[in-house]
């Protein structure tokens, strides 16, 4: 389904996909792997770098090519291969920024597998949670010099996940509905309530 400010491309392979293919198979085993590898790794690596090594810049260079490249492994390659969403920045001729999240075709949603969707989707949505968590922990045990690095990997995991919440989702005015939408059935289910007490 395509989104007003979306556009309509075939995706990354799509062409060699057969709509056959029972859904909770994995599909892309190493596209699955690295999804998880480099968030992982970086989330380990951060924890462990002090029992590993006392350098912090060898610490700090290694969490950060981690990250790096599990941005652009899950914006590049596993957000097409295993939900079949992408998206990207477009600066036109005026040089003006555009935004573009994009879906599979409805026909072809059903090619995704659900194992690979989980798969996914948990990466994506657990580990910028512990991204939040060690930014709290540098500040309050005040080190400081970690700040940096874990804002960074905050910063580059919330990107992916903003971007594929808004493909999946559609464009901001429809997060924006969709919020709406879930207050008001609340405050409609809050004054039901109220009105059944006698």
């Amino acid at each position: 389904m395509l989104r007003p400010d979306s556009q309509d491309a075939p995706l990354f392979g799509e062409d060699d996909e057969k709509i056959g293919l029972r859904k909770s198979r994995i599909r892309h085993p190493v596209a699955s792997f690295f999804h998880l590898f480099f968030r992982t790794s970086a989330i380990l690596v951060y924890l462990l770098c002090d029992i590993f090594s006392s350098r912090f810049i060898a610490c700090m260079v290694t969490i950060i090519l981690l990250l790096s490249c599990d941005f652009w492994t899950v914006k590049n390659v596993s957000g097409r291969l295993l939900v079949g969403l992408r998206w990207w920045n477009q600066v036109d001729d005026d040089g003006k920024n555009h935004w573009v999240f994009e879906s599979k075709k409805a026909e072809r949603v059903n090619t995704t597998s659900s194992a690979e969707s989980r798969i996914f989707w948990l990466g994506l949505v657990v580990c910028p949670i512990f991204w939040i968590l060690f930014v709290f922990s540098t500040i309050f045990s005040l080190k400081i010099k970690w700040l940096a690095v874990v804002t960074m990997g905050l910063v580059l995991q919330w990107a992916n996940l903003y971007g594929y919440v808004r493909c999946k989702m559609g464009g901001e005015s429809n997060l924006r509905n969709m919020a709406k939408n879930y207050l008001g059935i609340q405050i409609f289910k809050q004054a039901m309530k109220k009105t059944e007490r006698p």
